[in-house]
């Protein structure tokens, strides 16, 4: 039988994933390939991969698409890697540059940036260097993933946007979900379900296994209180929020 290809994010809050895939009975029948979020929707999106963790707003643009587990990337207030960093205050912010990995975040801060912060920037997509380069000024920009680790430390003004949706509208959200291209064996997805959640579980041995690498990243106050991996109904309500804001745009 040939191998389901499957498409992972390669930030900090996708390796409780990874570890339970790599200690799990599926992954000699699995080819995993790790990918920032837009390219593992534009993987999924061509049919290069059958499973993909991917930005939420990609969803419906993927033919044939649905949502496989229960698990997903999403907070419950501040997510602490999805950040709009800046050297003024949010309201003398004249321009925005957007994180070119991301998309659902993309569409997050437009909608914050409207209806939450009631400012009207205009808006600047990043290229490679855009956090040396493009971020000074009345120039704010979009960090995600570990990249913000760092670069919170070098602005003085750090809005958590996962921290702002939760006080604009009360909710939780989520960022990316696993989502097919085609219905997958029901056999697969019970098998696929319990190696994410191993990954889940042993969190602590994700830490371990991180730590000496990356001594100074949060790891036990971002994995406990930062990120959370079930899709339950407080999230769903978020998530078909976000969504129909996006719609209404």
């Amino acid at each position: 039988m040939s191998k389901i290809k499957i498409s992972a994010i390669t930030y900090l809050n996708t390796k409780p994933f990874l570890f339970g895939l790599q200690h799990s009975s599926i992954l000699d029948s699995v080819e995993l390939s790790l990918d920032v979020p837009s390219v593992c929707a534009d993987k999924l999106k061509a049919g290069n991969v059958d499973i993909g963790i991917i930005p939420v707003t990609e969803i419906s643009s993927i033919p044939g698409a649905n949502i496989v587990t229960d698990y997903c990337i999403s907070c419950s207030g501040k997510v602490r890697t999805v950040v709009l960093v800046s050297m003024v205050p949010i309201e003398e912010i004249e321009t925005i540059v957007l994180d070119y990995q991301s998309r659902t975040s993309v569409q997050l801060v437009r909608i914050l940036a409207r209806d939450y912060w009631k400012i009207h920037p205009h808006w600047q997509n990043g290229g490679v260097k855009y956090i040396q380069e493009d971020i000074k000024g009345r120039t704010a920009g979009v960090i995600i993933g570990d990249r913000v680790f760092e670069a919170e430390t070098k602005f003085p003004y750090v809005d958590d946007l996962g921290e702002a949706w939760k006080a604009h509208t009360g909710l939780d959200f989520v960022f990316a979900c696993w989502v097919a291209n085609r219905q997958i064996d029901p056999a697969f997805v019970l098998k696929f379900e319990d190696a994410l959640e191993y990954g889940i579980v042993h969190i602590p041995d994700v830490i371990a296994e991180y730590l000496l690498q990356y001594p100074d990243y949060p790891f036990q106050e971002y994995f406990k209180e930062n990120i959370f991996y079930h899709l339950d109904d407080s999230k769903r309500r978020g998530m078909e929020l976000f969504l129909s804001l996006i719609k209404s745009d």
